[in-house]
């Protein structure tokens, strides 16, 4: 399955490439949600929150109000998630929250996992030269999305795993990279960073893994 997304910065949507040089912005939100109206679940991206520098919640509340939506950035505690959850998303999204002082904070996980619907709860894998990455990609960890899987597996029952070195650049994911994340867990997997054809989706799918899908859909290079 393909999962749009929708980044958000500075009040407006827009599509990095590799978490940092941003190549697009759009302002036309009503456009773009009437285009992703028809699937089942859109992923919606705070980056502003996800790196401390304001955010953009009166957008987030509007369009999850109108789209079916995971949502991620800047999600460190259980009262931000329940707020997120009270208007309207369907899913939230965990990542940075996930370690502290470049250790996996298993007491967190636990909590977020006795305290949260199962099903509403996403841990992200963001992958940067094989370790993790935090703090909106700004901050490397030594930690590998492997790790995370092992010991974070019993607290979820979805992972959600980008790719930052090919986010952004329209060319493919490395899908030997995914087949080893596929045999490491049995969750729900979901994958980002860089994916472009329809075949890679289908091949994805084979796998049972949805696929997110930014710059191509932005581009025209994959219809939405």
């Amino acid at each position: 399955m393909l999962i749009p997304s929708i980044d958000l910065m500075d009040g407006k949507i827009v599509q990095l490439v590799q978490g940092e040089k941003k190549k697009l912005e759009f302002d036309n939100f009503d456009y773009w949600i009437e285009r992703f109206s028809n699937y089942p679940i859109v992923q919606l991206i705070d980056l502003d929150a996800a790196r401390g520098v304001g955010g953009n919640r009166s957008l987030v509340k509007q369009i999850v109000g109108r789209l079916n939506c995971q949502v991620g950035g800047g999600i460190r505690n259980l009262e931000t998630a329940h707020q997120l959850l009270d208007i309207g998303a369907r899913k939230v999204i965990i990542g940075s929250a996930l370690l502290t002082d470049g250790r996996i904070n298993h007491e967190h996980a636990r909590a977020l996992a006795e305290n949260l619907p199962k099903e509403a709860l996403m841990f992200a894998l963001d992958s940067r030269g094989g370790r993790v990455a935090i703090d909106g990609w700004r901050t490397n960890t030594a930690i590998t999305a492997f790790d995370m899987i092992r010991e974070l597996e019993p607290f979820c029952e979805s992972f959600l795993y980008t790719h930052i070195d090919t986010e952004g650049l329209m060319g493919g994911i490395p899908m030997e990279t995914v087949h080893s994340i596929r045999r490491a867990t049995a969750r729900y997997l979901v994958v980002a960073g860089g994916i472009t054809e329809q075949q890679e989706i289908d091949s994805l799918d084979a796998l049972g893994i949805d696929a997110v899908v930014g710059m191509a859909l932005y581009t025209g290079k994959i219809r939405a």
